[in-house]
């Protein structure tokens, strides 16, 4: 058995404390607040501000088969998103080469700063997927390969 200092607190369980992810996910279960702003643009994905607080913010965005984003980061921030639809493929972007990863409906991923990446809809059906920034959303890099050396290079 252990002692509770009497001045202990139990964590805030509000959403400006919680973990990227966790925002994500509670905000793709809420249907009702995102349903009606949703939209796809037959040239680019599309993306609309969901919500913004104290020090983070959500964007919904819509993909249709074959749309992606390219190689990018997202400078500072930290942040997650989950796939709410369909299927979205991450490539990920290292010094020791590239991991791929295939998200369904109900998957997350989280990055940090320097996380370089790409998403892109392979699937054969329109997805749609939530993220979080925090702080705001950033500036990002964009990146290339270096076709002579192989390395990444910013653009």
């Amino acid at each position: 058995m252990f002692a509770v200092p009497p001045n202990t607190l139990p964590a805030s369980s509000g959403l400006a404390v919680a973990h990227p992810v966790r925002i994500a996910r509670e905000l793709a279960a809420d249907r009702t607040s995102w349903a009606p702003l949703l939209r796809y643009d037959p040239d680019q994905r599309w993306a609309g501000l969901l919500h913004r607080a104290d020090g983070w913010e959500a964007w919904l965005l819509s993909w249709l088969p074959g749309q992606r984003t390219d190689l990018h980061d997202h400078g500072s921030a930290t942040g997650a998103f989950t796939v709410i639809s369909g299927t979205l493929t991450e490539t990920v972007v290292r010094s020791a080469g590239e991991a791929l990863h295939v998200l369904r409906p109900g998957q997350s991923r989280v990055f940090g700063p320097d996380h370089v990446h790409r998403v892109r809809n392979d699937g054969p059906d329109p997805a749609v997927s939530l993220h979080v920034y925090r702080p705001e959303r950033p500036r990002t890099t964009r990146y290339g390969h270096d076709l002579v050396t192989g390395h990444l290079r910013q653009d």
